[in-house]
C-alpha cells in the first residue's frame, strides 16, 4: 500500500482552499460518507479549507443531513456544479439565496464529462439540454445572478446545432469501493452500482491531483484483475470506513439483492403499491403502464412512475421487459425512496456514463418521468418551483432520447383527493395549485424539441391523458365519471387541443 491507508481525518487534510472536488455517489450508493463527513469537520474546526469548488454527477443525500449535506457552509464552498440538488436542500438554499455560484448540468452530461477532462479534451459535445434551461439561449444552467462565467456553449457542426459543455481541471477525487487488495486496487462486488468512479480518479490524476478512496475492508490478496475497478496507481490516500458510514445505500446497511444474480429465480417486486382502493397513484401507473409494451427496454424515473412496476407484475408482461436505471443496473427490480439507484437482481451493472451513451443515443424504448408543470407549448418543468429548486439530474438525457415517452402526474397539487368505485371516478377534493398552466417556470423539458424530432410523448394524469400534437397539447382521453369542463378544463390555465375523447383506461388486468 506504500502508505495510502490512513483515516478520514488524515486524508483530508491535503485538501487545500481553492480546488476543484469530485464526489461519486447516488443518493447515498457509492456516496463516500466518512470522507464528506470528516471534511466537515475539519471545516467547523479549522475554517479550512475554503472556497471549494464541488462537481457531482448524481444527487448524493437523504434530504436532511447526509451525502453532501456536509459540505453545505458558507466559506467551504465557492462554487457547485451538480446534476440533481433536491436531495441536499442546504446546498439549494445557499444557491437560491446566491451564496455560491452555482449551475445545474445534466446529470449525464457531468458524468460523461468527467472523461473528457481526464482525455484533456476541450469539453463534452452533446445535443442534451438544448432548447432547455441549460441551453446557453436561456440561462445556461446558472441559478443565481452571482454565476456568471459560461460553462456550456452552443457550437454549428455538420449542419446542426450542438451543446459544448466545458472542460475544466478536477484536483481531488471522492470515491468509494467495497475493498482495496494489497495494491490498491479497488474492487465494488458489494455496492449497488459502479457510479462514475473510473472517470473522476482519472480526471484527477490527469491534473496532477488526488483520489481519496473509501472502502469497507482490506484484503489479503491481488484482486483478479477483471474485478478491479479503478487500479491503485490512481489512488492516493485508502481510508476504511465505520460500517455506519458505509451503507450500501442510505436505505439500506446491506442488501444482498442489490449486487447479485437471480439464480434462484427469487425477483419479485418488494415495492408494490397494491391497495384495497385506486388512488390518484395507482390510477397513473396503472394508466402508464398500458404504454409500456413487451420487449421494451425502459426506464422508470423516482416517485410515481415507480408504480408502473408493481403494475406491470400484475399484468404478468413485467417479465418481457427490460427495466434500467440510470446509475447503471440492467434488469432487475429499480428500487425506491432513498435505495433509488440500485435494482434488485439486476442482471448487469456497467459504469453511468456508458448507461448515459446508451440513453443518449436513443436506447430506451420507453421511458416514465414525473412532472411538476407542463405548460401550453408541451414543456415539463421538474426543478425549480417557487423558491424551491430540485435540480434535473437524469432527467434531461432520458426525456430528451426515448422513443416513447410518458409524464406521469396528477392534474393539480396541494390536497388532492379522489375515489374510484362502480367504474367512475370522483374528485372528492380538488388540489389548490394549477400544475398545467401557461407556462412553466422552468424549461426542464423542450416540447418543441420533441415535436421537431417526432417524439412520442403522453402526459398521463388520475382523471384524463393528454398527448403533444404539432400545434399543441391534445386532450384524449378522460376517465368515466369526470366533467370535462369543471373537472378538466376549469383546473388547467391553458386551453388543451380538443378533437376526439376517447374514455381513460383503468384497469389492474
Amino acid at each position: 500500500m506504500n502508505g495510502k491507508v490512513c483515516t478520514a481525518d488524515e486524508a483530508v487534510r491535503h485538501i487545500d482552499d481553492g480546488l476543484t472536488i469530485a464526489c461519486g455517489g447516488f443518493v447515498g450508493a457509492g456516496h463516500p460518507e466518512s470522507l464528506t463527513t470528516a471534511l466537515e469537520k475539519r471545516f467547523l474546526s479549522e475554517q479550512h479549507p475554503r472556497d471549494l469548488t464541488l462537481v457531482y454527477a448524481a444527487g448524493q443525500g437523504d434530504g436532511k443531513q447526509r451525502g453532501l449535506n456536509h459540505l453545505a457552509h458558507t466559506g467551504l464552498l465557492k462554487r457547485v456544479i451538480g446534476g440533481h440538488w433536491g436531495l441536499c436542500p442546504q446546498l439549494g438554499q445557499m444557491a437560491l439565496e446566491g451564496e455560491i455560484e452555482a449551475y445545474n448540468l445534466p446529470q449525464g452530461v457531468i458524468c460523461q464529462l468527467y472523461r473528457d477532462i481526464a482525455a484533456k479534451r476541450p469539453g463534452c459535445l452533446t445535443h442534451v439540454g438544448l432548447g432547455t434551461f441549460i441551453d446557453p439561449e436561456n440561462s445556461g444552467g446558472k441559478l443565481n445572478s452571482r454565476t456568471t462565467e459560461p460553462l456550456v456553449e452552443r457550437i454549428k457542426l455538420h449542419g446542426k446545432t450542438w451543446l459544448l459543455y466545458h472542460t475544466f481541471p478536477i484536483h481531488v477525487g471522492l470515491i468509494r469501493a467495497t475493498a482495496a487488495d494489497p495494491q490498491g486496487n479497488l474492487v465494488m462486488d458489494e455496492e449497488s452500482m459502479i457510479g462514475d468512479v473510473l472517470p473522476i480518479a482519472q480526471a484527477a490524476h490527469n491534473h496532477g491531483g488526488i483520489v481519496i478512496a473509501q472502502v469497507k475492508r482490506l484484503l489479503d490478496a491481488p484482486a483478479p484483475p477483471h474485478e478491479v475497478k479503478v487500479p491503485g496507481r490512481l489512488v492516493q490516500h485508502i481510508v476504511v470506513a465505520d460500517e455506519i458510514d458505509h451503507w450500501q445505500t442510505f436505505g439500506e446497511l446491506f442488501e444482498p439483492a442489490f449486487c447479485q444474480a437471480d439464480v434462484e429465480g427469487r425477483a419479485k417486486q418488494l415495492n408494490s403499491i397494491e391497495s384495497k382502493s385506486l388512488d390518484a397513484r395507482r390510477i397513473i401507473a396503472l394508466r402508464a403502464c398500458d404504454e409500456l409494451q413487451p420487449g421494451a427496454i425502459a426506464n422508470l424515473g423516482i416517485g410515481l412512475p415507480e408504480g408502473i412496476a408493481p403494475a406491470a407484475e400484475q399484468r404478468g408482461i413485467l417479465k418481457d421487459v427490460t427495466l434500467t436505471v440510470e446509475s447503471g443496473p440492467i434488469g432487475g427490480i429499480p428500487a425506491g425512496g432513498l435505495n433509488f439507484g440500485a435494482s434488485r437482481y439486476p442482471q448487469a451493472i456497467i459504469d453511468q456514463p456508458a448507461q448515459f451513451d446508451f440513453y443518449d443515443g436513443g436506447g430506451l424504448d420507453y421511458a416514465a418521468l414525473g412532472a411538476a408543470q407542463v405548460d401550453q407549448y408541451g414543456n415539463v418543468n421538474v426543478s425549480q418551483f417557487g423558491t424551491r429548486f430540485a435540480g434535473v439530474g437524469g432527467f434531461v438525457n432520458i426525456s430528451q432520447n426515448a422513443r416513447r415517452l410518458v409524464f406521469c402526474g396528477t392534474l393539480t397539487t396541494g390536497g388532492l383527493d379522489v375515489e374510484y368505485a362502480n367504474g367512475q371516478l370522483k374528485i372528492v377534493k380538488e388540489g389548490l395549485i394549477a400544475k398545467f398552466v401557461k407556462q412553466v417556470q422552468q424549461v426542464s423539458f423542450s416540447g418543441a424539441n420533441a415535436r421537431a424530432l417526432n417524439h412520442e410523448v403522453l402526459f398521463v394524469t388520475e382523471r384524463a391523458v393528454f398527448r403533444l400534437q404539432s400545434a399543441g397539447v391534445e386532450l384524449i382521453e378522460v376517465a368515466a365519471g369526470i366533467d370535462v369542463q369543471r373537472d378538466i378544463l376549469d383546473q388547467m390555465e391553458f386551453a388543451p387541443i380538443i378533437q376526439s375523447v376517447s374514455e381513460m383506461n383503468i384497469s389492474v388486468r
